[in-house]
């Protein structure tokens, strides 16, 4: 089994070619009965655990699916965690395989994939040329065969993981901050005159943040939006943005 959480479609992508070569059950963490979130697996079925980094951390949403998972005999089945990001990871493993131990889920092998990047929401950062998109996606598909390669091997002891220069500051401090002050839907607006009403952004919504009132898009603003920045990127007119930070940026959604 498979759980999964995607925004833009890179960690979608990933986790859909696993379960193509493992035979395994995909799971949309979003998707799920957060009240009921019991499983017990087949006998031989491995665990993954799929999700892109969100300033260097697993995200919130999926921290809070882990705390409330219980899977039968867990100790039993051979456990994994991919996780996509568009630079490095900082100690995201770290904090994950801590995370699971809470729920006696022991994690056996870890993987990285650098992905095309498609957070925007700070001044410094934005899409990559199409060059290097192309460039990482290649890249990305040779590295995901090998990882798939020792998953469905069931290889122990893995860690294949580009966790940066400064992993304790960057997980520690700047996830802090970016926990506490950047995952929110409150920055996000849209430009009237671009938007056509076409409902692309409250489709793409991997949490259903968004609802669709007099053909225009509205954020819920109540805590739901993981700040995946998908509704952005898919919009087709460019008309959403998030306050001044994506003025001029550029779009990405993986296809």
């Amino acid at each position: 089994m498979i759980f999964y959480l995607s925004g833009t479609g890179n960690t979608k992508w990933a986790a859909s070619e696993i379960a193509l070569h493992t035979g395994e059950k995909l799971v949309n963490i979003t998707k799920t009965n957060e009240h009921n979130a019991a499983y017990r697996l087949a006998d031989g079925e491995r665990i993954g655990f799929c999700f892109p980094v969100h300033g260097w951390r697993p995200p919130m949403i999926y921290r809070t699916f882990i705390r409330q998972l219980n899977i039968t005999d867990a100790r039993n089945h051979y456990c994994y965690a991919l996780c996509t990001a568009g630079d490095d990871i900082g100690e995201t493993v770290k904090i994950l395989r801590n995370d699971l131990a809470a729920r006696g889920i022991r994690l056996d092998s870890a993987f990285s994939l650098i992905m095309p990047e498609s957070y925007v929401g700070l001044p410094f950062m934005d899409v990559d040329t199409p060059e290097n998109e192309a460039k990482k996606k290649e890249k990305a598909a040779a590295d995901l065969s090998r990882f798939i390669k020792a998953i469905t091997e069931r290889k122990a002891g893995v860690e294949e993981l580009v966790t940066g220069k400064w992993p304790r500051i960057n997980s520690r401090l700047l996830g802090g901050f970016f926990t506490k002050h950047l995952v929110t839907d409150k920055p996000f607006r849209v430009t009237t005159d671009k938007c056509i009403g076409c409902g692309t952004c409250a489709g793409s919504c991997p949490t259903g943040n968004i609802i669709m009132e007099g053909n225009a898009p509205h954020w819920k603003r109540n805590g739901q939006c993981i700040a995946c920045f998908s509704c952005y990127h898919h919009c087709p007119t460019h008309a959403i943005e998030y306050g001044r930070m994506t003025k001029n940026k550029g779009q990405y959604y993986f296809k």
